[in-house]
């Protein structure tokens, strides 16, 4: 018996089983989680810690469920890895890091306005912490992880739930008014516009420059030409799918905590059917792709590109986003 070739052989099927098993845990991590009911996971979190449902508790307890979807998921937080096979995946990376975005600029609303009652009102000592943590940076995987700021982050917003709930607790509020609302919005519709025009972008076209458009008097730092070529690398069009999808996914479950804590707001300006319009069309980008791959044909081309596809629904969230906002502005 040739026991070189029986070793080869050995260590070729070893081989071929890694690359199998590694191959079905990228599968497996690489599944986006679903939706959750926003209100269910509210009202259990609250029974579960003997907490009373009030103003707030909805929005802020589908924040944490929100960040801890990203630490618990199957695979857990991907962002970081530096070991086989997550180091080669970045599909669920940028996934990822478009639901961190949201989760932000949330707990950066929630620090500076939602909790405070004026600009002048001290912020609340839990959500500085929080929103600081959640900040870090994403791909830390030394000392410290990325993983234990982020569950300070959770932590400290846990607390701030806690305590926005004891009804003999009265520095932690959280004012469901209009002014409040519209200044998450504000924050909505940059990133929603951001995400709209990147993906616009995968087949590349010829923009106007219009940043001093409407204000004749206006100046910017350095020259730009006055026709802009704007196309994204063909390695990085799912880079920007796949966080466009992220982004989208946390702002449905925000859009719906919203929907519940801002309800007599929403009814009051007659907004509550535009609020669901964008969840709505933000619900539209996080249907099945059926493609192994991001295809990236022309507009009007043979094969589909689905980067225009999900840019469509985003735009029209968008453009829901500004007209409630409209709305809310309105006595």
């Amino acid at each position: 018996m040739n026991l070189s070739k029986f070793g080869s052989r050995n260590a070729l099927i070893a081989l071929a089983v890694i690359i199998l098993l590694f191959c079905a845990l990228a599968w497996y991590w690489s599944r986006e989680p679903a939706i959750f009911d926003v209100q269910a996971q509210a009202e259990s979190y609250a029974e579960k810690e003997s907490l009373t449902v009030v103003t707030g508790v909805v929005t802020t307890a589908t924040l944490i469920e929100v960040a801890n979807t990203l630490l618990e998921k199957p695979g857990g937080y991907l962002s970081n890895d530096v070991t086989p096979p997550s180091v080669f995946l970045d599909n669920m990376p940028n996934w990822e890091f478009g639901v961190l975005v949201q989760v932000r600029d949330l707990a950066r609303v929630l620090r500076n306005n939602i909790s405070r009652s004026q600009s002048q009102s001290t912020a609340d000592p839990d959500l500085e912490i929080a929103e600081p943590q959640f900040n870090y940076n994403s791909e830390s995987w030394l000392v410290p992880r990325t993983e234990g700021e982020y569950r300070e982050g959770i932590k400290a917003m846990q607390s701030y739930l806690q305590r926005l709930s004891d009804p003999g607790e009265r520095q932690a509020q959280f004012y469901a008014r209009a002014d409040n609302l519209s200044e998450w919005l504000k924050m909505v519709e940059v990133r929603l516009g951001s995400l709209s025009q990147r993906l616009s972008a995968s087949v590349g076209q010829e923009r106007i420059n219009t940043d001093l458009a409407g204000e004749p008097d206006a100046t910017q730092s350095t020259a730009t030409p006055h026709n802009l070529m704007i196309k994204t690398a063909w390695n990085k069009i799912d880079d920007e799918f796949y966080e466009a999808r992220g982004s989208c996914w946390a702002l449905i479950h925000f859009m719906r905590a919203m929907e519940i804590d801002f309800a007599s707001v929403l009814a009051k300006k007659n907004a509550t059917i535009s609020l669901r319009q964008i969840i709505r069309e933000l619900e539209a980008t996080q249907s099945q792709v059926w493609s192994p791959v991001i295809l990236n044909g022309s507009g009007f081309g043979f094969v589909a590109n689905h980067s225009l596809t999900l840019a469509s629904y985003i735009s029209r969230a968008n453009a829901a986003v500004i007209d409630l906002r409209s709305l809310l502005a309105q006595g």
